[in-house]
């Protein structure tokens, strides 16, 4: 099949919906602490998390993936056939190969489509929503779908009380779209290489190792020029956001970023409290709350960044769809 020529450039991109799924089945602190030797009260106090979410026998990194991104696109008022590129943000796959994306592709019935992954953990959602926003407004594509997808259970050890209290699953999804005013501003990313142990899997068939306390210091001390760098490029002062949704890795974290950059009006993500540390999910998942309980509105300014593993982070300002 030859493929059709590029769509004519655009000055911008935005994001036109996004949506989230979250596992039915819900774990407490106390179901996960009581074996590991630690109170519910000792997980909420730690890392700011009540309960999450945990995958079922037919919950797959793709079929999350593939429900989120069709409620993105209901939401968007479109169906899959309208797209034409499909990136999917995970790190929990069962196997390198195939690429995730093109699963989900085939599941939502368009398996002829650009479809592929990013790796960038954590960051991973912000990643891919760059490179999403490069391609549209290049008019290599016309729309895309940007999945962040996780099922973080499978690489955790059940004994190792640093991660199994911390990591859950689910899948978040958004349709960007071309648009003559850009409501995806300047992606800024990067990393540290030199600290990629920090947050492991070592080894084929190893489990998630994470030095939480270290990865702690690097988010609230090198971040946070990273989140002011994102918001000059939009145009921006840190006091005009009106959203600021983070990768949900611990609560404290999130709250201390916020306080360091000044965002006092912003409406910060905490979905971490419900749903848990879902990696690369955890931004759509998060910025899909904050829509729903209504705590940010059509055209607001909202902050996204990822960090994790790598060490990788990644941040822009959208416009909320």
């Amino acid at each position: 099949m030859i493929t059709p020529p590029p769509q004519t450039r655009s000055p911008g991109s935005r994001i036109a919906a996004v949506a989230g799924v979250r596992p039915e089945r819900i774990v407490d602190n106390e179901t996960l602490g009581t074996p590991l030797g630690v109170t519910a009260e000792w997980i909420e106090r730690r890392v700011g998390i009540r309960e999450r979410r945990f995958a079922g026998a037919d919950d797959s990194v793709q079929s999350m993936a593939a429900t989120a991104a069709g409620k993105a696109l209901s939401a968007a008022g479109l169906t899959p056939a309208d797209v034409d590129l499909l990136v999917l943000a995970t790190c929990s796959l069962p196997s390198p190969m195939p690429n995730g994306a093109a699963s989900v592709a085939a599941l939502l019935g368009v398996p002829r489509i650009a479809a592929f992954d990013v790796n960038a953990a954590c960051a991973g959602f912000c990643y891919a929503l760059g490179v999403a926003d490069g391609l549209v407004r290049s008019g290599t594509s016309r729309r895309a779908l940007v999945v962040g997808a996780e099922r973080m259970t499978d690489w955790v050890d059940p004994t190792d009380v640093d991660t199994a209290t911390v990591f859950a699953d689910g899948a978040g999804a958004a349709v960007v779209v071309a648009d003559e005013r850009p409501g995806i501003h300047p992606v800024v990313w990067g990393g540290d290489g030199d600290q990629a142990g920090l947050v492991a899997i070592p080894g084929r068939h190893g489990s998630v190792t994470m030095r939480g306390q270290a990865v702690y210091r690097w988010v609230t001390t090198e971040l946070v020029a990273v989140a002011e760098e994102a918001c000059a490029r939009a145009g921006l002062a840190p006091a005009d956001l009106r959203g600021f949704v983070t990768h949900q890795a611990n609560l404290r974290m999130i709250e201390r970023l916020a306080e360091r950059l000044g965002a006092d009006r912003a409406a910060v993500g905490r979905d971490i409290v419900h749903t848990g540390n879902t990696s690369a999910a955890s931004v759509p998942l998060a910025l899909s709350r904050l829509i729903d309980l209504g705590e940010v509105r059509s055209g607001d300014p909202v902050l996204l960044m990822g960090f994790g593993a790598g060490l990788s982070y990644a941040a822009q300002v959208v416009r909320c769809p």
